[in-house]
């Protein structure tokens, strides 16, 4: 592994970092999400091809780095006057009467710096209420049969479903529209008939869901946010 010089993309410069892998066919290029374009090198590739490499692609590069300027960013601290996501939107912190309220929600809590952790807790609450009278309403409507649902606090999965009938669902979907929602419930619905993603499976979640891809979508744009 080594770091290279910067690489001039329009007006910005870019370091390049150059990884020789043993077990690489071809030189590849990808943007690190800290903006740093890492380089493959193959074996027997050379540092020179590399940047050769980089440098025929330096279209694809520029695109990649307007498309990272693009994406909405995390906040990191949820405090007062912060966007988050809720029901599918983007909902205001506010301080209304001493408390703290977003969207259709008030929580009394003291106004910090960081409110993630109250806010979240009180979203977590919300979810483990109603995601499993969803999943009941959507399992009746469609002859699925469930043993047990769960809400959880997943890193990266918004729902599983395992082979004894557990729906796992993360709290995170209270943040999403209704429709996405119900996207990631029927999935794991569908397992219930295919525990794998066979060609099968999709037939099953496009009868269930027909607007599956919407919500696919919506997830790939939003994912980011729903931490």
């Amino acid at each position: 592994m080594q770091l290279g010089d910067f690489f001039k993309v329009g007006s910005r410069s870019v370091p390049l970092l150059f990884v020789h892998h043993p077990r690489a066919r071809r030189y590849l290029l990808r943007l690190r999400p800290d903006g740093v374009a890492r380089v493959t090198i193959p074996r027997r590739g050379t540092i020179k091809a590399a940047r050769d490499f980089a440098s025929r692609n330096i279209a694809w590069l520029e695109k990649q780095i307007q498309l990272q300027a693009d994406q909405p960013k995390t906040p990191v601290l949820w405090g007062v006057g912060t966007e988050v996501y809720f029901r599918g939107g983007l909902v205001l912190i506010e301080v209304v009467d001493g408390n703290i309220r977003f969207g259709s929600e008030q929580i009394k809590v003291s106004v910090a710096d960081d409110l993630r952790p109250a806010i979240q807790k009180h979203l977590h609450k919300l979810a483990a209420h109603e995601l499993p009278l969803r999943v009941i309403e959507l399992a009746r409507i469609h002859g699925i049969n469930v043993s047990r649902i769960s809400v959880r606090n997943q890193k990266s999965r918004l729902g599983s479903c395992s082979r004894r009938g557990t729906i796992s669902l993360n709290w995170r979907l209270i943040q999403t529209p209704d429709f996405v929602r119900d996207y990631i419930i029927l999935h794991e619905l569908a397992h219930r008939r295919h525990m794998n993603h066979s060609e099968k499976f999709w037939v099953e979640v496009e009868r269930l869901f027909p607007d599956y891809l919407q919500a696919e979508r919506w997830l790939k744009q939003h994912a980011k946010l729903l931490r």
